[in-house]
């Protein structure tokens, strides 16, 4: 996601490759798991992940583009989406807590949202202190 954000924030040529680099690995998570969980799980963990990724493109371009409506709908999304990631891994694996996962999601957001909105604002220390944070 780093990446990405770096790409995005300085229009870099880079950034087709690295979002079908990152939506790849969400394919490749979810083909992970499928030998323990079955297709049906794995497909359907890459669905979440790959949602997870595409919303938080469209969180950091509204925030990019100035769009506060368009940041508190995405943000609102992605949000719903970490919770929906949460319910799915407690389901595939009772040992896990939803709840907890929930938190730690949660945790992933707003660390990432803090990077993202640093690295839009030129302010790279905090940029790279946000990353540091990350779970």
């Amino acid at each position: 996601m780093r990446q990405f954000i770096v790409d995005s924030a300085y229009d870099l040529p880079s950034l087709d490759q690295t979002s079908e680099r990152l939506l790849d690995n969400q394919e490749d998570i979810g083909n992970a798991v499928k030998p323990y969980y079955g297709e049906k799980a794995g497909d359907q963990l890459t669905k979440l992940l790959k949602e997870h990724i595409l919303i938080a493109a469209d969180l950091v371009n509204a925030a990019k583009a100035g769009d506060n409506s368009a940041v508190a709908d995405a943000d609102q999304r992605w949000s719903d989406n970490a919770d929906d990631i949460a319910a799915f891994l407690a389901k595939a694996n009772p040992n896990w807590d939803e709840d907890e996962l929930s938190h730690m999601l949660h945790d992933h957001l707003k660390v990432t949202k803090d990077e993202a909105v640093a690295r839009l604002q030129s302010d790279y220390e905090a940029d790279i202190e946000a990353f540091d944070k990350s779970p």
